[in-house]
């Protein structure tokens, strides 16, 4: 495969078709960058047909490979991403950041974030001894350039 000068290039069907060549690992930890690429594409597209629902579905798939491909999720934050998805109203959910703490990020429908906090309230500390901190934000028009004129 002489066109491919980095994982990015490697598609998930050309990770599948080597996966004898790899040690189980790294064939593990390449099925994770692969398939997360792909999966922001699709959130991407998703975003811009607005279809929430499949985004939501991105973000359980994103945790899912975090945890069992890349391995970087802990019993902490799962109980944290299930307490999550068990409320009325929640789309999707997964660890965010480096892994290996304790932060985790929910896409809620408008009107679910108290039943969702509710449902950290409940089953976190009862699975980790520890309260959690919740907080709620909405999404906004994030980074950009702006001209500043005096």
């Amino acid at each position: 495969l002489p066109a491919i000068t980095a994982l990015r290039d490697v598609t998930s069907a050309q990770l599948e078709a080597h996966k004898d060549l790899l040690d189980p690992v790294v064939y593990r930890r390449c099925r994770h960058v692969i398939g997360e690429n792909e999966r922001v594409i699709a959130t991407t597209q998703a975003l811009a047909a607005g279809d929430l629902v499949r985004v939501g579905e991105l973000m359980n798939a994103s945790h899912a490979s975090l945890r069992d491909d890349y391995e970087v999720s802990s019993p902490a934050l799962d109980v944290m991403v299930d307490a999550m998805r068990s409320a009325p109203g929640v789309l999707g959910a997964r660890l965010t950041g480096a892994g290996f703490g304790g932060c985790a990020v929910a896409l809620v429908s408008a009107g679910g974030e108290e039943a969702v906090s509710n449902a950290i309230y409940h089953h976190y500390p009862q699975a980790t001894s520890t309260w959690p901190d919740v907080y709620i934000s909405s999404p906004s028009v994030g980074s950009r350039v702006m001209e500043i004129r005096f």
